[in-house]
């Protein structure tokens, strides 16, 4: 017996409307080869803690939604690309709605085959950003990805809750009386005035999103901002103090996921709190810890349906900066020609020009934005809680300025996304002087664009 044509999309509505809500969590080592770059050392070994890369796929809702936290200092450009092409295609979803954030550890390698791709071409060697270093880890998470889709479980509720996290984060730039950048308090600060300086303008609160299969909590996503650095340069690829607080909670919540974002903390340390001795390692993560442990205890729980899901995505153009050419920081206030001529110059050594947010990264930026190429900021709608996507390395401001759109709200923010970038300050900030504004690869307009995404994404 044929069906009207109205039963049949009405039967075909209903499956629409009551699609089960399912999660999927996956956790894969990323850590490279021993003998291999990381970001500026060799690698001789592994430290304390792995380099992972965690996440969940979120499915029932439309195409799957994937957000992926990576052990990693930085991933961007046609790299970033690359991993979230990879997941996409892991899940049958998007490039659009896939979110791979870094955490920005520094003893970790950091990926951009765009860079790697000019070097290349200017037969100069790639050193860290070679895909041999990177292209390994991209594969184990797809791996990851792909046995996670076979073991899906039911999403009935989230939780959120937030709490304070005492004596581990600082604001970088301390200010003089002239309001310009007196000095920077990097991850490790010994200058003990800088070190008694107040702690300056920070987000003092862990946010924690807790996903649930009924009464079992299936895992908890943290989002706290500050550099994940106690020290470094050591060549023992490790996570840092943040993947010591995530083992601590494994071990407090044995069998629940435990998966870390970095925040908007391009301007945020940890220098007030650590002159670099290797015990504050463990100091800092118990601290970090005990923050998530009680955002974790004062969650509130809530229903949520595939109704209650849903992604957003602004592309945007961050203008490239061209700045002042700086003593000591090769490529800056150069043009694209100026870069290519520079690296193509076999006086210069490769090191150099390959090197973190040096020319080869620089004229990579100005191609990508030549080219159209825009990035996306994402934000995740799940029931009474929005969780943020950003680029590069943008100051705390953007994530205080997106908590304030939405004070009604639990607001998260995930910094360190493409990481083409770099730092992103406020357009006040370019004229403070100060490391980051020098070196940034975008210019003062970037304010405008990024605010005006956060904005519309949060809009109900």
């Amino acid at each position: 017996m044929k069906l009207p044509i109205f039963t049949l999309l009405l039967l075909f509505a209903t499956v629409l409307v009551h699609a089960e809500l399912k999660i999927a969590v996956f956790d894969a080592d990323v850590t490279p080869l021993t003998g291999t770059e990381l970001t500026y050392d060799p690698m001789i070994g592994i430290g304390e803690v792995t380099l992972r890369a965690r996440g969940y796929v979120l499915t029932g809702a439309g195409d799957p939604i994937v957000l992926c936290a990576v052990d990693w200092i930085g991933i961007g450009n046609a790299a970033h690309d690359a991993f979230r092409d990879a997941l996409a295609e892991a899940v049958g979803t998007k490039r659009e709605r896939v979110a791979v954030q870094a955490l920005h550890q520094h003893d970790a390698p950091c990926a951009d085959f765009t860079v790697a791709d000019i070097m290349a071409k200017a037969n100069r060697d790639a050193g860290e950003f070679d895909p041999a270093i990177t292209q390994p880890g991209i594969d184990r998470t797809l791996e990851a990805v792909k046995t996670a889709m076979k073991q899906q479980q039911p999403l009935t509720h989230v939780s959120m809750g937030k709490a304070k996290v005492e004596k581990v984060a600082s604001n970088r730039r301390v200010m003089g009386e002239d309001g310009k950048v007196k000095g920077v308090r990097y991850s490790t600060t010994k200058d003990p005035e800088l070190r008694a300086a107040p702690e300056g303008l920070i987000d003092p609160y862990v946010v924690a999103i807790g996903f649930w299969n009924g009464d079992q909590p299936v895992l908890v996503s943290y989002y706290y901002a500050t550099h994940p650095m106690s020290y470094y340069r050591t060549g023992l690829a490790n996570s840092d103090f943040p993947g010591m607080a995530r083992i601590i909670r494994e071990m407090d919540m044995p069998g629940v996921m435990q998966i870390y974002f970095t925040g908007a903390a391009g301007n945020i340390t940890a220098g007030k709190y650590n002159d670099g001795a290797h015990k504050n390692r463990a100091i800092l993560a118990k601290r970090l810890a005990d923050g998530m442990r009680k955002a974790w205890e004062v969650a509130k729980k809530e229903a949520i349906t595939a109704d209650d899901v849903s992604w957003a995505v602004e592309p945007v153009a961050l203008k490239p900066n061209m700045g002042e050419k700086l003593p000591g920081r090769a490529g800056t206030g150069l043009s694209a020609e100026e870069l290519v001529a520079m690296i193509s110059d076999k006086e210069v050594a490769s090191e150099i020009l390959s090197h973190l947010i040096g020319p080869a990264c620089r004229l990579a930026w100005i191609r990508r934005y030549e080219a159209g190429e825009k990035i996306d900021v994402s934000c995740l709608r799940l029931g009474s809680a929005r969780v943020i996507h950003l680029p590069g390395e943008p100051f705390v401001e953007y994530q205080l300025a997106a908590k304030k759109m939405r004070s009604d709200l639990t607001v998260a923010v995930a910094g360190y996304g493409n990481y083409g970038p770099a730092y992103i300050g406020t357009a006040d900030d370019y004229g403070r002087g100060g490391y980051e504004m020098q070196v940034s690869l975008v210019g003062p307009d970037a304010e405008e664009v990024l605010i005006n995404a956060m904005k519309a994404l949060l809009k109900d």
